[in-house]
């Protein structure tokens, strides 16, 4: 149960840290015309109970693959849509996310080093 509590946890850590990464680049292009804000949308890994990732989408955003060069020129006149506000409350619970997985993550190696302790 540890191992899969751990492995759970690091998803998690892995799955915040690169939705945190969407809301940056979201951030950093908010003053950029025709710049679309993009989504981390979370999904549950298969198997079920396994831990989380984001979507495909949300993988290929993070990894910055996305161009955000205007396609036509009335895409380059059109503002930005991305909220300032939103992105700074999303921001704050892909936060707050990572730090419950960091969580799950230390309890999960307490248990697993009180199992695994040979000198007890």
């Amino acid at each position: 149960m540890s191992i899969s509590a751990l492995t759970t946890g690091t998803s998690g850590l892995s799955a915040n840290q690169r939705a945190l990464d969407v809301a940056a680049n979201n951030v950093a292009n908010a003053n950029t015309p025709g710049f679309g804000p993009q989504r981390a949308n979370f999904q549950e890994s298969s198997p079920a109970g396994s831990g989380v990732t984001l979507s495909a989408e949300g993988r290929r955003l993070s990894a910055s693959e996305n161009s955000t060069a205007p396609s036509n020129a009335s895409a380059a006149s059109r503002p930005s849509g991305v909220g300032l506000a939103s992105e700074l409350t999303d921001t704050l619970v892909y936060k707050t996310g990572f730090n419950l997985s960091a969580n799950v993550v230390k309890a999960a190696d307490q248990a697993l080093g009180s199992l695994i302790d040979v000198k007890s």
